[in-house]
C-alpha cells in the first residue's frame, strides 16, 4: 500500500483560484445554516443529563483522532495520506449528522447538541487536534519510515484560517438567528440542502478535473476512506455501549464520530498558505465528502428499520415511567 500511495506525497491537484473562492463561499453558507438552527439554550438540557454528551464528546475528539493516529501508523502510510485522515479525523462532525440520527431513530436531541458543540469549538479543537497528532506522525515516521516529504504543520496558520473560515459564518448565523429567529427557522433547512448540494457539485466538478490521478489512486483511496470511516462509525457506537448508554445514544453517538465536515478539511488543504491542494490530504478529504454521505445514510436507514429486542423495549419504557 505504501508503494501505490508514495507518490501522492508530491502531487498538487488541479483546483482553480475561482473553485477555492466558490469552496469558501459554499462552506460558509453551510456553517451560516448550521449557525442558523443553533439555539443556545438547548444547552441547558445536556446539565440534567450529562453522560451521553460527555461520551460523545470524548469520541469524536479525543478517540477518533487518537485511534486514527493508530491506524495510519499500523498501516504505514505516506506522509500526505496519513495526514489528510488525521486531520478529517479533526474536523467537527457534519451538519448532516442529525438527520442520519433521526433516520436511524437515534437520539436527535442529543445529535443537535453533539454538533452545536462540536461546531462551537472546532475554531479550537479542530487545529489543536490536528497539531497534535499530525506532529506526532511526521516524528514517528521520520524514525520508522522512509524519507518524508517537507511537510510542515504551523498551528497558528490554521487557526487563523479555521476562525476566517467557521467563526465568522457563525457569528452571523447566530445573530440573524437571535435577531429575527422565525427567519432563521424557516430559512435554515432549506440553506443546509442548498449548501451542501453545491458542495457535492464541487466535489464532482473537482474529481472530473483531476479525473486521471482519481483513475490511478481510487482504489487504495476508496480503501482507506471506508475502513476510517467504519472504525469512525465503530469507535462511536461501542464506546457508546461501553458507557451503558441507550440504544438510541449509541447510535447518534456512532453517527456524530462517522459523518465529519470533510468540507472544512478540503478548504484547508487547498488553502495557498497551509497544503496548496496536496494530493494525498485532497484525496481523502474529497472521497470522505462522498462516502460518509452514503454509509451515514445506509446504517440511518438499516438502524431505523431494524426492530428493538423485545427485552430492550421493555427495559427503556421502564426507564421512562421511572422518570
Amino acid at each position: 500500500m505504501y508503494e501505490a500511495l508514495s507518490h501522492l506525497d508530491s502531487v498538487h491537484l488541479n483546483f482553480t483560484p475561482s473553485s477555492l473562492f466558490i469552496l469558501n463561499i459554499t462552506l460558509a453558507i453551510i456553517m451560516v445554516g448550521v449557525a442558523l438552527g443553533i439555539k443556545l439554550n438547548g444547552f441547558k438540557d445536556l446539565l440534567l443529563h450529562p453522560k451521553p454528551f460527555i461520551v460523545g464528546v470524548i469520541s469524536q475528539f479525543v478517540l477518533l483522532p487518537a485511534f486514527t493516529f493508530l491506524l495510519v501508523i499500523l498501516l504505514r502510510l505516506p506522509e500526505s495520506v496519513a495526514l489528510g485522515m488525521i486531520l478529517v479525523a479533526a474536523c467537527p462532525g457534519g451538519n448532516i449528522s442529525n438527520f442520519m440520527s433521526s433516520l436511524s431513530k437515534g437520539n436527535v436531541e442529543l445529535s443537535v447538541s453533539l454538533t452545536m458543540f462540536a461546531t462551537l469549538t472546532a475554531v479550537l479543537f479542530t487545529p489543536l487536534n490536528f497539531a497534535l497528532w499530525g506532529k506526532l506522525f511526521i516524528r514517528f515516521a521520520a524514525k520508522h519510515f522512509s524519507e518524508l516529504a517537507p511537510i510542515t504543520i504551523n498551528f497558528w496558520a490554521m487557526f487563523r484560517a479555521v476562525v476566517i473560515i467557521l467563526l465568522i459564518p457563525m457569528t452571523i448565523g447566530l445573530f440573524i438567528s437571535h435577531k429575527w429567529p422565525k427567519i432563521a427557522k424557516k430559512s435554515g433547512p432549506y440553506v443546509r440542502i442548498i449548501s451542501v448540494i453545491i458542495f457535492l457539485i464541487m466535489v464532482v466538478v473537482m474529481i472530473m478535473n483531476n479525473w486521471e490521478f482519481v483513475k490511478k489512486y481510487v482504489q487504495v483511496v476508496f480503501l482507506l476512506v471506508f475502513l476510517h470511516n467504519g472504525m469512525a462509525l465503530l469507535i462511536g457506537y461501542y464506546w457508546s455501549k461501553l458507557n451503558r448508554l441507550k440504544l438510541q445514544d449509541a447510535r447518534t453517538i456512532s453517527i456524530e464520530t462517522g459523518i465529519q465536515n470533510s468540507g472544512l478539511a478540503l478548504v484547508l488543504i487547498f488553502n495557498p498558505r497551509l497544503f496548496n491542494g496536496l494530493g494525498g490530504m485532497a484525496a481523502i478529504a474529497a472521497w470522505w465528502g462522498v462516502w460518509h454521505i452514503i454509509s451515514g445514510l445506509t446504517v440511518g436507514f438499516v438502524w431505523g428499520y431494524i426492530r428493538k429486542p423485545k427485552r430492550l423495549k421493555n427495559v427503556e419504557l421502564q426507564e421512562s415511567t421511572a422518570q
